[in-house]
């Protein structure tokens, strides 16, 4: 049986990545409407045509959001319950990083990574609990990360974000318990195979330190007790059990998904 068999969900940032992989993930599960959000929407039409390619059961939307418009993400959960009746599951992935010294950081761009991450997180949050209340059900689920628990080097804005969305998870989950509709964030480990280190951070720690690429990614690897980085499928394990009626007496958690680091 399906785990989130008949549900509908909205995955933010769904164009790319772990979205694109949460997306597929609940559509497999058994998910009968999933809507894309993403600023790169053609991207998001692709994953869409792949979803209901290789499951018929499964209808699609796909929906340009700036998740720090509140208008934009208004109209997003709108548009979802127009098209599903319905709203089950609120991914909230869509997030940035951007990494500097704390002397040298612009603080433009210190409180953009602190929109998108946590005040992007508010508003998908807060619209998606405007549906789930009246229903009596639902189950917000914020992709956090291991630098909303332990801070991180060069980092301030990136684990400020996240640390500030542990708490706000904490305390939505009790606004929220007494309607049935359940809050929880998954803190995941590096990501080691994601566009993000991929495009971009491989080549600028290699450069950094004086390694190959080979090299950076072993000391990644060396840091985890498990001895590899953390995968898509290790995300989408948890975050189908959590929001599915298994984790029906689980709520206002951070659940760490990095292979013995934290």
């Amino acid at each position: 049986m399906k785990r989130l068999e008949g549900k509908t969900a909205i995955v933010t940032g769904a164009a790319q990545g772990l979205g694109e992989a949460i997306a597929v993930r609940v559509a497999r599960e058994g998910c009968t409407g999933v809507t894309l959000a993403d600023l790169q929407s053609e991207k998001a039409q692709g994953v869409a045509r792949q979803i209901e390619t290789e499951f018929p059961w499964c209808r699609t939307l796909v929906v340009k959001c700036d998740v720090t418009s509140e208008a934009d993400v208004i109209e997003m959960v709108q548009r979802h319950v127009q098209a599903f009746g319905r709203l089950d599951i609120m991914v909230a992935n869509a997030g940035i990083l951007i990494a500097h010294d704390i002397t040298e950081f612009p603080a433009e761009q210190w409180k953009r990574v602190v929109d998108v991450n946590l005040y992007g997180y508010f508003l998908c949050a807060r619209e998606a609990a405007k549906v789930m209340v009246p229903q009596k059900s639902g189950v917000i689920i914020q992709i956090n990360s291991k630098s909303g628990k332990k801070g991180s080097f060069r980092n301030s804005a990136y684990a400020a974000s996240k640390f500030g969305g542990i708490g706000l998870t904490q305390s939505i989950a009790l606004d929220l318990a007494p309607y049935g509709v359940r809050v929880n964030a998954i803190c995941p480990g590096n990501l080691l195979d994601s566009p993000l280190w991929r495009d971009s951070l491989y080549e600028q720690y290699a450069r950094k330190w004086g390694l190959t690429v080979e090299q950076v990614r072993r000391k990644y690897e060396d840091q985890v007790p498990l001895g590899r980085g953390c995968t898509y499928d290790d995300v989408t394990n948890l975050l189908v059990f959590l929001a599915s009626d298994e984790a029906s007496y689980i709520t206002g958690e951070a659940y760490s998904v990095t292979g013995g680091q934290l």
